[in-house]
């Protein structure tokens, strides 16, 4: 079964008008995370969607562009490091992935979550999709919008903080980005419960 034909399935069994949605930045050590709720044309077939993670960065920049030239509708949002403190990442996520849901102009049938959790609080019929972005061209879809904007993001933080090369690894915890902790100390938009290990040695 293709991206395009899980989705043509659900809305066989009565279900139009479908949302995808997905995350990026759930794991890195500093910055937001990010949501993107996508609702494509039924007859839409955008090429090259999958999982924004085996995707080059030239390749997502360019589908970005393609699919919110496409879509019906989609909603884009941010959770922000206050929040994913105040709230733990999971329920961050789920805030942001409602807000995303929230900005969307029409109603959806049916939201395709990826993962194994909806988020709280959605009251529209959902269902989960694990590796969802790789099954489904609506999740798929949401992956890329979340990941490219998340991703600008950091770049723009890049400027503001370039000691700790934000545009190179996005925030994940690569040996770079530990490095420049250990020397120059968190910045104000890191996650400090991702770092209290990190500290505590």
């Amino acid at each position: 079964m293709t991206i395009w034909e899980y989705d043509r399935a659900v809305r066989g069994e009565g279900y139009p008008i479908l949302a995808g949605v997905d995350e990026a930045g759930r794991g890195p050590l500093c910055g937001p995370v990010c949501a993107a709720a996508v609702v494509l044309p039924p007859d839409a077939c955008i090429d090259g969607i999958n999982d924004s993670k085996k995707l080059t960065e030239k390749k997502r920049e360019a589908l970005f562009d393609v699919i919110t030239e496409t879509a019906v509708s989609y909603g884009i949002a941010f959770a922000t490091v206050e929040e994913i403190e105040e709230m733990n990442i999971l329920n961050a996520t789920f805030l942001a992935m409602n807000r995303a849901i929230a900005q969307l102009t029409v109603m959806p049938d049916m939201v395709l979550v990826d993962g194994n959790r909806t988020p709280n609080g959605l009251l529209l019929p959902s269902r989960t999709v694990i590796k969802g972005d790789s099954l489904s061209a609506s999740i798929g879809a949401a992956s890329i919008l979340a990941k490219v904007s998340r991703d600008r993001l950091l770049m723009e933080m890049d400027a503001q903080y370039p000691q700790y090369g934000f545009a190179k690894h996005k925030g994940y915890g690569t040996a770079a980005h530990y490095e420049a902790l250990r020397q120059y100390g968190p910045s104000p938009v890191h996650r400090m419960s991702f770092l209290k290990k990190f500290y505590q040695e």
